[in-house]
């Protein structure tokens, strides 16, 4: 069967669904993730998932449902234990985070279970998900995304400056709560598409990388989410076609695929912001004064730099200033 033919099967049809979703709403949560500096909080939450999954395979009831109970419980202790600010909480965060995992693998033993159960839920297994699983992917993946983008003012306002959030009036515990319960379904909607082990990574890089591009929210959220669909369903194809020749697992490709774009976009985001340092018209101290003697470039049209009219003359940005050539010297604004 050629990788063209590959994706006439059923089963690649409900890995490149689950793929396109998991794409759109892992990013979501991630952009509130990253701006509140939790990145990693996913990663945390993946393993607690574990023990989900494995209360899942104990019990006889779906890993998934299982999981995500466990994982919305695991958020709300990170995120009580993440407001009261104890000095020791990192230190209880890192033994929820193994207690979870640890606690999944042990229950897995205990049910008698293989290990290659648990591993198609830590590593991902995209393409022997169900046509159920396909449908509670979808279901979830829904539910974050209209209530990240549906409630997004709110959202970005608790994780720019709870402060001010809580002085505007904004529930400032409630927002948290909706985003740590957002990021413990996303991590279970995941988990059969990257695996719990690598769900932060889908979460996280598509939003770093849009951030290179991009300097409103709106913009980030949005590019993130192009980014994430970019990345799994392309994960999932490049995977297909190279397993034609070798066993290529999808998670990690998809993995591998949005950090590549991470790399290829850090050099143009650095580029972007120098650029617009240069053209910003006033600095932040008053500049020193210079003479056009002391000037190495001589500024006039087709000088290469912007060009601002000015009442009577045209000022030039350059270094973070206006200059404005008037006889023998250069007035700064």
């Amino acid at each position: 069967m050629t990788p063209v033919e590959l994706f006439s099967e059923p089963f690649m049809q409900r890995a490149l669904l689950a793929a396109l979703f998991t794409g759109l709403a892992a990013p979501v949560i991630g952009t509130y993730l990253v701006q509140r500096r939790l990145a990693l909080m996913g990663d945390g939450l993946g393993h607690v998932a574990v023990t989900g999954v494995a209360v899942g395979l104990l019990t006889g009831y779906s890993p998934t449902w299982t999981a995500v109970v466990v994982a919305i419980l695991g958020a709300i202790a990170i995120e009580v234990v993440r407001e009261r600010g104890n000095t020791n909480g990192d230190v209880a965060l890192a033994l929820l985070f193994y207690g979870g995992l640890a606690g999944g693998v042990l229950l897995t033993g205990l049910g008698g279970r293989r290990a290659a159960e648990l591993q198609q839920y830590l590593f991902g297994s995209i393409t022997t998900i169900s046509d159920g699983d396909v449908v509670v992917t979808m279901v979830l993946a829904a539910l974050v995304i209209v209530v990240g983008v549906g409630l997004s003012p709110q959202l970005f306002a608790v994780a720019q400056d709870p402060e001010f959030a809580r002085v505007a009036g904004l529930r400032v515990r409630f927002y948290n709560l909706i985003v740590a319960v957002l990021a413990a379904v996303t991590v279970t909607v995941a988990m059969r598409t990257v695996g719990l082990l690598l769900v932060s990574a889908l979460m996280v890089v598509p939003v770093a990388t849009s951030q290179q591009l991009t300097r409103s929210f709106r913009a980030t959220l949005v590019a993130a989410m192009a980014l994430g669909t970019l990345a799994s369903v392309g994960g999932l194809v490049i995977s297909a076609f190279a397993s034609y020749q070798a066993t290529v697992a999808p998670g990690p490709t998809i993995v591998l695929l949005s950090l590549a774009g991470f790399v290829i976009t850090w050099p143009l985001g650095v580029w972007l912001r120098h650029r617009a340092r240069l053209r910003r018209p006033f600095a932040d101290e008053a500049p020193d004064e210079h003479t056009v003697s002391d000037h190495d470039h001589d500024h006039g049209p087709g000088c290469g730099h912007v060009a601002v009219p000015h009442d009577d003359h045209v000022d030039y940005v350059h270094d973070g200033h206006r200059h404005a050539p008037h006889g023998t010297h250069y007035d700064e604004h």
